[in-house]
């Protein structure tokens, strides 16, 4: 080998050595700036809420802020494109809901994003029960008198939901099928303008994540007739979960995840994952968690994914059942 054939490659080995090194440095300082939080759904939701608790925390360790970008649009498929697409350097991180990552694979055929292979699987944060609330107005005290309502009133009832395919719409469509009901859903651009018809009496109920209604039932301006999980709320014990008041069996939890973009070093999703953790034992997040009707649900990445595969294929039944068509 000539003498400038070897200084030529022993040039380029240093370079991609200061440049592993520089990049491994960067890696084990981080985060130096702020971080981006994509929601896929609009301020004021669940989804939202629970992204900004999250972020709070994070801010609180680690000194840097956590902006929040509020991505909405084709059910949370427009953010999770967004987040999938965007630089995997640790400084993007986003939402996952059970919509986004369980239902929309049954929802739209050309899907721009892989639940599982475009992202880089951080940890469940908590599972959120649905509530079934109804405008004061409704002459209907509890979860029986509401579906003997319905059954006697068929497509006269008008629910709301954060839009097609939205996870409050497969619920509620669930319950319909479960109970042999027929009403009649009014796809909102998110979860808070179908609270505030709610309020108004534009429509007459809603089965969405406590967080976005149970303020307004606690205030009496909404009256909550269930949960839809297999436990009373710890916050609310008064409200009666849907399967003992009337429809056995039935559960239809929503749950969030944070996720980052897929090749995102692992020692950063670790670093993540870990601050997750803490967040959620904390006790602070905890009450909190709890006063919104939710509760902490820390995993690790694996057994994140290996929920999303579970709740595809379940979830997949109830499409299938209650011929939900999107496109």
């Amino acid at each position: 080998m000539d003498r400038r054939r070897f200084l030529q490659l022993t040039a380029s080995s240093l370079a991609v050595s200061t440049g592993g090194i520089a990049s491994s440095s960067a890696q084990a300082q981080w985060p130096t700036k702020n971080i981006t939080m994509i929601v896929p759904f609009t301020p004021g939701g669940s989804t939202d809420i629970l992204a900004r608790l999250i972020g709070q925390r994070f801010t609180e360790t680690w000194g840097q802020g956590v902006v929040t970008e509020n991505r909405p649009g084709a059910g949370g498929a427009v953010g999770s494109v967004a987040l999938a697409r965007a630089p995997a350097d640790g400084y993007t991180v986003g939402m996952g809901h059970i919509g986004t990552l369980s239902v929309n694979p049954s929802l739209y055929s050309n899907l721009q994003y892989d639940p599982i292979k475009s992202f880089a699987h951080i940890s469940m944060l908590a599972r959120v029960y649905n509530v079934l609330v109804v405008h004061p107005s409704l002459p209907v005290k509890n979860v029986a008198e509401f579906i003997e309502y319905a059954r006697q009133n068929p497509g006269k009832l008008n629910y709301g939901s954060g839009g097609n395919g939205s996870a409050a719409h497969i619920a509620t469509a669930a319950f319909m099928v479960a109970t042999g009901t027929q009403m009649t859903h009014v796809p909102y651009r998110g979860t808070s303008p179908a609270v505030a018809d709610l309020l108004s009496g534009q429509i007459q109920f809603m089965m969405t994540g406590g967080p976005a209604v149970l303020p307004h039932a606690r205030a009496g301006t909404m009256r909550a007739l269930g949960v839809s999980g297999p436990n009373r709320l710890k916050s609310d014990p008064n409200i009666p979960t849907i399967a003992e008041a009337g429809v056995p069996g039935f559960d239809a939890t929503q749950w969030y995840g944070m996720m980052a973009p897929t090749g995102t070093p692992d020692d950063i999703v670790a670093k993540l994952t870990k601050e997750v953790h803490g967040a959620l034992a904390s006790k602070a997040m905890q009450e909190a968690l709890e006063r919104d009707g939710a509760e902490p649900w820390p995993t690790t990445p694996q057994e994140f994914r290996d929920i999303i595969a579970s709740e595809t294929k379940r979830w997949h039944e109830v499409v299938e059942k209650a011929k939900i068509k999107v496109e």
